[in-house]
């Protein structure tokens, strides 16, 4: 049988959510109704991914660093793609390397948005340039999806779970009183996180406002800002939740009747699973794929690179007021 594999050059794990509608249409035109997905480790996509009939195996590759790690990056890409002896690869942005590494793999059909230099790499006519503008996925995919006759339904997720993950978390947390409000703390770059002061003044609000809990996530690095934050707040139970791995994170925000973070991998997940994510979009554009997304901008209107500072706690408080006592159907 012959083999698909698409390739995810992006670093976060929002462009893994998202690409998700997308690699189902390919996966749907492909042999067999599966593909092999090609990701960077930092998008967590061999966990989230796991429970994806479409995906038969996810891969790492990588691509970043110094020029000569760039280029043993590219050769290691090539070899990778050469064992997996595939006809078609499929390239999910416009960058240029992944798309030359399957030229130089000897994969005959190369499938690509071709904007940019990645043009002369792909075997498709490639999009119209009056898609170069276009910064994601969701922006610029379905017109290729239309001219490689792939159709999808739309671009929500609906991210599939495995059954253990979400088990564990129901195991480990299914005391805790409801609702339940998962707030992510940081983001990919510091002007995307919210202020400490801002978030200081949201959980104290928050705890004296909801009967439920509240719980922190983030990863490891912000699990001693998590504990401090809520050691100087009181009222409703909080949990310091930034020591669960990304796919358990994901199962508790599946259960979770709320989120509240930046624009940020957690509110992705969030959105990707179905729950209710208030994102705070103060320097970044807001992210249209998905209903469950319910953008916050700064209290002028005016997103620029000191946006998040000029987001106020109580602002957000009272865009989610009428939500907090929601319970969500698990």
């Amino acid at each position: 049988m012959t083999t698909t594999v698409v390739i995810e050059s992006k670093q976060g794990i929002g462009d893994v959510v998202w690409h998700l509608p997308f690699i189902r249409a390919i996966a749907a035109v492909s042999p067999g109704g599966k593909v092999i997905f090609l990701a960077l480790p930092s998008t967590h996509a061999l966990e989230l991914l796991q429970a994806e009939p479409c995906v038969e195996r996810t891969l790492y590759f990588e691509s970043r660093g110094s020029e000569l790690r760039r280029v043993l990056h590219q050769a290691q890409l090539i070899a990778m793609l050469r064992r997996l002896k595939c006809d078609t690869a499929w390239f999910l942005d416009r960058t240029m390397r992944p798309a030359i590494a399957c030229l130089l793999a000897g994969i005959p059909n190369r499938i690509g948005v071709g904007l940019g230099a990645q043009r002369w790499f792909i075997t498709n006519p490639g999009l119209d340039r009056r898609y170069e503008p276009a910064l994601f996925a969701f922006d610029y995919l379905p017109p290729l999806m239309a001219q490689m006759k792939a159709p999808f339904a739309d671009t929500e997720p609906n991210l599939r779970l495995p059954a253990a993950p979400i088990a564990a978390m129901r195991t480990h947390f299914g005391g805790e009183r409801r609702p339940w409000i998962v707030l992510g703390l940081g983001g990919s770059h510091p002007l995307k996180d919210w202020p400490e002061e801002a978030w200081a003044e949201f959980i104290a609000a928050l705890r004296r406002r909801s009967a439920g809990t509240v719980f922190l996530i983030g990863g490891p690095a912000q699990a001693a800002r998590a504990a401090a934050l809520i050691a100087r707040t009181d009222g409703t139970p909080a949990v310091n939740a930034c020591d669960i791995s990304v796919i358990e994170a994901t199962a508790l925000l599946a259960d979770a009747d709320l989120f509240v973070g930046p624009d940020s991998g957690p509110m992705n997940l969030a959105a990707g699973v179905g729950t209710t994510a208030f994102g705070l979009f103060g320097a970044t554009r807001v992210l249209t794929y998905s209903k469950f997304i319910h953008p916050i901008l700064p209290d002028d209107g005016r997103q620029a690179l000191d946006g998040m500072r000029r987001i106020s706690p109580a602002a957000v408080l009272e865009r989610i007021a009428s939500y907090l006592d929601v319970r969500k159907a698990v």
